[in-house]
């Protein structure tokens, strides 16, 4: 074997790094962060073990997910500049092994999960997995435009597992912190598709932007702000929606909102004139609202559990 081809195989060779990259760590954070306050949340005391083993159960279910996505999606990977470094496109791990981690790592966390906790905190999990796997990456991604609506219920579900693993059932307020994330999810993502050059068409995902351009787009990002707005507020008439999440959601949903209605009435050309500005910032705002919700439903339960309030 020549220099040139033992360097080829070298780079080629997953270290632990590309496996780890597999379960899409940043998405996975998200998933531990929202379902730890589904947890903490809840009504109700588990030992501090077991809140542990749920939670990692909870994150490895989402790594599996991850896995089993970029091994469905390799082909597509492949074609999009922001994704042809990912582990599979580039070579340095091979399909059958990402399929094999992916299934693996989803029978572990939800049949460990299941032991820790109980069958119903398993049984969403499972859904979980399998409706981004398969309903999502399978099905939804790459036959509508509203793939990312639907398939958004698969990371909205995390806080929903994280009060099962607590109470054993489904309850307004896990249906709410699901249904904040689940209607957050598109102008959260629209914002950074308006802005960000892809190659979805080229690809052939129909991504909203792809299919029916910036105009429709914006006109549903601000839609679906103002579908969250209620939901949002609809957590403060609850058990688990104090004082200070009720003043963070106020202000929250006034600068999204706005942040929104700037992206909405702004046309092509006054968006590339100043960069996308307006969009970059709506993306920003997105970002920051999601975590300080909460964040705050942290604090009140943890104000709650100290007998400060409720």
């Amino acid at each position: 074997m020549t220099d040139v081809s033992m360097q080829d195989t070298a780079t080629r060779e997953a270290g632990m790094g590309d496996y780890f990259a597999l379960l899409k760590p940043r998405v996975m954070s998200l998933v531990v962060f929202t379902a730890l306050v589904g947890l903490v949340t809840a009504p109700g005391h588990v030992h501090p073990f077991i809140a542990f083993v749920s939670i990692l159960c909870i994150a490895v279910g989402g790594g599996a997910s991850g896995a089993l996505n970029m091994w469905w999606d390799a082909d597509i990977d492949r074609i999009m500049k922001r994704t042809s470094n990912r582990p599979i496109p580039s070579g340095r791990v091979q399909p059958e092994e990402a399929l094999a981690i992916g299934l693996a790592l989803s029978g572990f966390s939800v049949i460990l999960l299941g032991l820790a906790t109980n069958f119903l905190a398993a049984a969403l999990l499972a859904f979980t997995i399998f409706f981004y796997a398969v309903v999502y990456s399978m099905w939804l991604k790459r036959s509508t435009p509203q793939n990312i609506v639907i398939g958004g219920l698969s990371g909205a579900l995390p806080p929903m597992i994280g009060w099962a693993c607590v109470t054993g059932t489904v309850s307004i307020e896990s249906v709410l912190m699901t249904a904040l994330i689940f209607m957050w999810t598109p102008p959260h993502f629209w914002s950074l598709a308006i802005f960000v050059k892809s190659d979805y068409g080229r690809a052939g995902v129909p991504m909203l932007t792809e299919t029916h351009g910036r105009r429709v787009t914006r006109n549903h990002i601000m839609g679906y702000m103002v579908a969250l707005v209620p939901v949002s507020l609809a957590i403060c008439f609850t058990q688990i929606g104090g004082p200070v999440y009720a003043v963070t959601a106020v202000v929250l949903n006034l600068w999204f909102l706005q942040a929104c209605y700037k992206v909405w009435r702004r046309d092509e050309e006054q968006a590339e004139a100043d960069n996308f500005a307006a969009e970059k910032r709506a993306f920003k705002v997105s970002l920051a609202y999601l975590f300080l919700h909460f964040a705050a439903l942290m604090i009140d339960a943890t104000l709650q559990s100290a007998g400060l309030w409720g």
